[in-house]
């Protein structure tokens, strides 16, 4: 039974337009320069990457064609979704049984290098806390699952061709234990000139500068192309829980399983209340009696202040999708999906513009048959993108358990404090050796810290605390101090808040 029907939505951004003919010589142009991208490429793998480049053939050829034929979008027909379309997450079934398990799937999309945090190889190789890294907790996670249930439910990793051999490299210490792993690589697709929205690459062995990683939406292409889907269904998989690798509260959720069990809903997005943090995530909305993923991209100028308001868009989008797999088998071989296009502008090292076109996965709700949301807790959205995450993660805010991270039963409020650090703790090369121990944090509302700081053992925070090291200044926080609704400046001036 479908609960919401298909409407035309694209992303708006304001750009120039594109000539039917400029387009039509664009598109002649470009076919021809991936098809002599293809025939540089290894016999090895000129298959496989021919799949790739007739994929980004067809994405380029809709960003055109969405150039020539801009559709705006109309603010007054977005209303803010009904109580079927977003579900509460106390609404689910409670569920102890194991029986939908058996035919679960895990995947994580593990592509990111953490750039942000000048981690130079795959990002969930970091070490989070007590020393194990996103993929020990992710691999315990899934272990203790199966182990407990009875089970054999599968993790697999879509990395990047930045990621893959990192992965590779560091999953070899997990064949000894109780769950079977499989990576695949998303798509490789070439940057555009913003020029000439020709190709940059001229041989498919040209230097990683010149390719990207297409966003998570390329997941299900890649699943696809790589056998995997077809693989997952043979094994008699029907559900697949997809989730970023750095979000640490993404575990399996047995309750949300069988509510997908039970609705028939060929696709679930997890979103939870949004936050000031969280005032650019996309949310769920009801557009033309359909239900679509808006995000700030696709906001017109004037109504982006709109958008970041919690009064009329109270959710956002945690990126975690339960999908239906035959489903998605009966879409992908019945024409695809064709997800909204994201225009990522880059600069090249000398100082050249290109873009690169990429696809976000949830905008594929409005492609299923009874898609809906699932309004859960925070506690299922734990990212780390930033230093500041990082310091929360390592605290005593939280405890490990069977690679899942649960709130200290000490602190009083259910929220976690506001961590703010400077850039001299930007880097985790700078973060690190800035703190002799994580300090106590778990009476903290609110930590600022910026400029030279440095922290010693055994301290502890409490309420409001800010410290403020000015140019030139290096403070630091002595071992076994105690800061309670205190701003620390100069050298060590401490003034009562």
């Amino acid at each position: 039974m479908t609960l919401f029907k298909t409407a035309s939505f694209r992303r708006f951004r304001h750009r120039k337009a594109v000539r039917p003919n400029e387009r039509s010589a664009l598109a002649k142009s470009t076919q021809n320069d991936l098809s002599r991208l293809v025939r540089t490429a290894d016999p090895a793998v000129r298959k496989a990457f021919d799949v790739e480049m007739q994929s980004f053939s067809k994405l380029h050829a809709r960003y055109l064609a969405e150039k020539e034929n801009r559709e705006q979008l109309n603010w007054d027909r977005i209303k803010s979704p009904n109580d079927k379309q977003v579900i509460p997450y106390s609404h689910l079934p409670q569920i102890t049984g194991p029986e939908g398990l058996s035919k679960l799937a895990v995947l994580k999309v593990n592509g990111g290098l953490g750039t942000s945090m000048g981690i130079s190889g795959a990002k969930s190789a970091l070490e989070v806390k007590d020393g194990l890294t996103f993929l020990d907790l992710i691999v315990q996670q899934v272990e203790h699952l199966n182990t407990t249930h009875k089970v054999d439910v599968p993790l697999i990793l879509m990395t990047s061709f930045n990621t893959h051999d990192d992965t590779l490299r560091i999953i070899k210490k997990y064949v000894s234990q109780r769950i079977s792993i499989t990576t695949f690589n998303q798509s490789r697709y070439p940057r555009i000139w913003k020029e000439t929205l020709q190709p940059c690459p001229k041989y498919a062995s040209d230097d990683k500068k010149h390719w990207y990683p297409p966003g998570h939406g390329d997941l299900y292409e890649s699943l696809v192309h790589t056998g995997v889907l077809d693989r997952l269904l043979a094994e008699g998989k029907e559900y697949l829980f997809v989730s970023n690798s750095d979000n640490l509260g993404a575990v399996v959720d047995q309750r949300i399983l069988q509510h997908m069990i039970d609705s028939d809903a060929e696709f679930l997005m997890e979103v939870t209340d949004k936050t000031k943090a969280d005032v650019k995530g996309g949310t769920l909305i009801e557009y033309d009696s359909s239900i679509r993923l808006l995000e700030i991209a696709q906001v017109p100028a004037d109504h982006v202040d709109d958008f970041k308001s919690v009064r009329k868009f109270k959710i956002f989008n945690t990126n975690n999708l339960w999908i239906n797999l035959r489903a998605l088998k009966r879409i992908m071989d019945g024409g695809g999906i064709d997800l909204d296009i994201i225009i990522n502008p880059k600069m090249t090292d000398n100082g050249q513009a290109v873009i690169q076109l990429e696809t976000a996965a949830g905008a594929a709700i409005k492609h299923f048959n009874n898609a809906h949301g699932i309004n859960v807790p925070r506690s299922r959205f734990l990212p780390v993108k930033s230093c500041s995450d990082l310091l929360l993660i390592k605290s005593d805010i939280y405890s490990l358990q069977n690679g899942r991270l649960h709130m200290s039963e000490s602190r009083m409020f259910g929220s976690v404090p506001v961590i703010k650090l400077g850039d001299h703790f930007k880097k985790i090369t700078d973060f690190q050796p800035r703190f002799k121990k994580i300090p106590n944090i778990i009476d903290l509302d609110h930590l600022t810290v910026t400029g030279d700081v440095h922290f010693g053992r055994g301290i502890t925070l409490r309420g409001t605390v800010i410290v403020v090291a000015n140019e030139g200044q290096r403070i630091d926080i002595p071992d076994g101090c105690v800061l309670e609704n205190r701003l620390v400046s100069g050298n060590l001036n401490m003034t009562e808040l």
